[in-house]
């Protein structure tokens, strides 16, 4: 038998062996009676000349495509193309369009085993030694590849090669002047990439970025001594954002600044070969085709499987309002090594928020802009969306079901414009560089209706653009987003409508074709990982006509909220919000950030919104301030106070629990904490903060170990702090430096069962000094009543003496032992004069209390507020 004959045939064994008799893998999902005749097989080993039978599998996925074009006509039954197990690659995307579609009232199910992969992948071989650099290794680049922003080792995302900034960076109008030539002297400057990192100013972290919800990224055009030119348009579209001429400070965009903040300066530098020193790093040197890495732990290259993300597209559902794609599923099927080259040319990545970026030659000046300045497009804030690996548009009654996007490099699944009545349910999303889910778009095109988003586990992402969110849901109608679990994201876990920015400036929110959407019973933790200003559920705009066909959210468990923001967010405009029956707790400084002002009318109102019947610690009183409905809600002073059922509800149905345990990727060390910030601890010590890891790499971080170098790169002291502690105090104490020492820098680095991450990049330099100033009093105490709780609220001390705040203490006339009030919270309320508050349970009812609070630094405790009140009757 020939080679490829007898290998075909073991794959088809394979297949059969694993899907059953033919038509019991779709059977099991639903899918009525066996298999019909017009079943297409397909398999790694299978031959496109075959006729697709079971017995004579095609190879490609293109080939069964046309298959089934040319039987659709005449179903009587759901037609299935069954893949067998094994990586189906590709360089360019499947394209489906209408005549792919089911036929009288039958579906096309493309039907996977779970170990079916669509990859854009090509596999790179051929490792040997690099001389000249100790522990790099090189290969020849796979034909093909051109350019990547993604490598893959054993399933497990290698990082680009990054570091700091090798010189100082004076801006210019085209880029920068460097102190040195040093970075003309790379090997390719062209390739590099100077990232922005933004997020809430902490301690002595800058904020680099565009707001502090984005992380902007724009490439080097070229490095000439000292002359930094930077690629355009990014450049100009990152710094020249028009602003209004009598709103000073205030961008026509009404979204983040004009220019790049802190003078332009780059947290730090990627995709160069000169950076690779970390294990797990890599570099493309596209001229001469070589691929560099510098293996982890453990690896060997002489085994490992690894992928260049080459494709940019895996899967592109071309439907068309006229002819849309309908009726088509697809079913156990790993989505992955797919990358986005956008970023990398000269367009870049000039964010504006979730993903949505400014692009095009003058995209600064007109862009979304619309009626706010001459030549603007519209509708306002029509922004350029983040592309999906998988994608669809004028779809209807698409389903995506059992599958997992895994290993993406842009957003993962994209149901646009026209998208009607599809469903996305018991899927996977990790790994993905940016958004993991995308409805509907907001560009004025049709708005997506009907679709279902349920049970499903988004985790572990953005990696790559960590402005992104989980699930982003543009302008639609009749959306259901529903028990999912979303967790360890780097920003918002859900966000909702757009264009509600125009009240910034007095105008109503931007008119849009939203109604009828929902937000329930889903369960979302440990989010804001990485930036700031956002929520568990971020929404803004107009949200539907009244409070009855506006959006709901209802019956969401959200807890452990990371950066600054609130767990439920009504931003800008957000107008005709429901927001019900949710258990909300540890928020930054909201549960529900809800009172805007309605420019619809001169009335004065607030955007109708209703807050109702949720558990919570924030504690505000019932009441009706000028449409904004506050009714109901219950202090919450732990789980216990929340019935059971409620919390049973929320997250996945038991159906699909097993999600939580599926291992997507390969088993490694986590990815490195971000945003070390340092503050004086004493003479001789550092307070240590930073971003915790939240790409574990499956298996969870059990601690951090922070290490402090003198000027002259020698290691002076470290120390470590176990996870759940440091998740509790978001801070630990580096003692023992050398006093009069210094400036200090503080790398961290992560640790699991695999092993310790690559170290961070390094903290500013620090001296630490003795401190002795006192911090004044906390300003604006409250205390919200229950019978059995209240919750104590405050506003930061305008004044910290001459250290940082770490901590609070609070007292209760009870006699109870004084309360630290720690956490992240403390340290990012500070500089913006965020409100704080904490639940004080325990209590008596119809009972006087008098509750003190002062503020902790190193210099000790300051003075205390103080505020008295009386629980209600029982």
């Amino acid at each position: 038998m020939p080679t490829r004959r007898r290998a075909a045939l073991v794959t088809l064994v394979s297949a059969v062996l694993t899907l059953g008799p033919p038509g019991l893998a779709a059977h099991a999902l639903g899918t009525p009676g066996p298999a019909a005749s017009a079943d297409v097989y397909v398999a790694p080993g299978g031959d496109d000349h075959a006729d697709g039978s079971a017995r004579h599998p095609v190879r490609t996925l293109d080939r069964a495509r046309d298959l089934v074009r040319a039987r659709v006509a005449g179903l009587r039954a759901d037609l299935t193309v069954h893949l067998a197990p094994g990586t189906y690659r590709r360089t360019g995307p499947l394209v489906l369009d209408a005549r792919d579609s089911g036929a009288n009232g039958h579906r096309v199910i493309w039907q996977g085993t779970g170990d079916s992969v669509i990859s854009g992948g090509l596999r790179v071989a051929g490792w040997h030694r690099a001389p000249g650099h100790k522990g790099l290794w090189a290969a020849p680049a796979p034909r093909g590849l051109t350019d990547t922003r993604q490598l893959y080792v054993d399933g497990v995302r290698a990082q680009r090669a990054r570091g700091a900034v090798p010189v100082t960076l004076t801006q210019t109008a085209t880029g920068y002047t460097a102190s040195s030539d040093a970075l003309a002297h790379w090997k390719h400057p062209e390739d590099a990439e100077f990232v922005y990192t933004s997020g809430e100013a902490l301690w002595n972290i800058e904020r680099n970025g565009l707001g502090q919800w984005t992380e902007p990224r724009c490439p080097i055009a070229s490095a000439d001594g000292t002359t930094i030119t930077m690629a355009q348009p990014c450049w100009d579209n990152s710094n020249k954002r028009v602003e209004f001429p009598d709103i000073p400070g205030r961008t026509v965009s009404m979204v983040g600044p004009g220019r790049l903040t802190n003078g332009g300066k780059p947290s730090y530098v990627e995709n160069a070969y000169e950076l690779l020193d970390q294990p797990g790093e890599w570099y493309l040197d596209k001229s001469d085709h070589t691929v560099y890495y510098l293996p982890r732990k453990g690896e060997d290259l002489g085994r490992a499987d690894v992928e260049a993300a080459a494709a940019e597209k895996l899967l592109d559902g071309r439907g068309t309002a006229d002819a849309p794609v309908h009726d088509i599923s697809f079913r156990g099927i790993r989505f992955s090594y797919a990358t986005w080259l956008t970023p990398s040319r000269p367009e870049g990545f000039s964010e504006i928020q979730a993903g949505y970026t400014i692009t095009g030659d003058r995209g600064w000046a007109t862009q979304g802009l619309c009626q706010y300045v001459q030549g603007g497009t519209c509708p306002f804030a029509s922004w350029t969306r983040m592309p999906g690996n998988v994608s669809f548009a004028h779809d209807q009654r698409v389903e995506f079901t059992d599958d997992v996007f895994a290993h993406l490099g842009a957003s993962g699944l994209e149901l646009g414009a026209g998208s009607a009545d599809s469903s996305v349910r018991g899927s996977v999303f990790t790994d993905v560089s940016g958004n993991g889910l995308e409805i509907g778009g907001v560009d004025g095109q049709t708005p997506a209706s009907g679709v279902r988003v349920t049970n499903n586990h988004l985790y572990g992402l953005p990696r790559e653009y960590h402005g992104g969110v989980g699930i982003l849901n543009g302008y639609t109608q009749h959306t259901t987003i529903a028990h999912n679990q979303i967790d360890h994201v780097a920003y918002s876990a859900i966000s909702m409508g757009w264009g509600g920015w125009p009240d910034k400036i007095g105008d109503p929110a931007t008119p849009n074709p939203s109604h009828d959407n929902v937000v329930r019973d889903n369960l979302v933790f440990d989010y804001m990982q990485l930036l700031d200003d956002g929520g568990g559920v971020y929404t803004q705009g107009l949200t539907g006509t009244s409070l009855a066909d506006g959006e709901k959210v209802t019956g969401n468990v959200i807890h452990d909220q990371w950066g600054l923001g609130k767990s439920v967010y009504t931003d800008n405009g957000c107008t005709y919000e429901t927001v019900e029956g949710n258990v909300l707790y540890r928020a930054s400084y909201a549960n529900v950030a809800s009172r805007h002002t309605d420019y619809r009318d001169g009335l004065g109102n607030n955007d109708p919104t209703l807050i109702k019947d949720n558990w919570w610690e924030e504690g505000t009183a019932d009441g009706d301030n000028k449409g904004l409905v506050t009714s109901g809600n219950k202090i919450m002073t732990g789980l216990s106070d929340v019935p059971p059922d409620v919390l049973a509800k929320a997250g996945l149905e038991p159906a699909y629990r097993h999600l939580l345990a599926l291992r997507v990727g390969g088993a490694s060390v986590p990815e490195a904490p971000a945003r070390v910030g340092t503050s004086t601890a004493g003479a001789d010590a550092l307070y240590v903060t930073f971003n915790p890891t939240f790409a574990d790499g499956g298996s969870p971080v059990t601690g951090y170990t922070a290490r402090a170098y003198d000027p002259a790169g020698r290691q002076v002291a470290q120390q470590s702090i176990e996870a759940a502690e440091f998740k509790r105090t978001a801070l630990l104490r580096i003692g023992g430096l050398p006093e009069g020492g210094g400036p200090f820098t503080v790398t961290v680095t992560a640790s699991n069962a695999r092993g310790t991450s690559a170290p961070s990049l390094a903290s500013a330099p620090l001296s630490p000094t003795a401190a002795s100033a006192l911090p004044a009093a906390p300003t604006s105490p409250k205390l919200r009543t229950a019978a059995t709780a209240a919750t104590l609220a405050w506003t930061p001390p305008t004044g910290t003496g001459d250290a940082k705040i770490v901590g609070y203490r609070v007292t209760v006339s009870d006699g109870r032992d004084p309360i630290a009030v720690t956490g992240r919270d403390v340290l990012v309320t500070q500089p913006s004069a965020k409100g704080m508050f904490r639940v004080i349970g325990g209590l008596k009812p119809g009972t006087a209390y008098t509750v003190t609070v002062a503020a902790v630094t190193a210099a000790g405790t300051g003075p205390a507020a103080t505020v008295s009140g009386t629980t209600t009757a029982g």
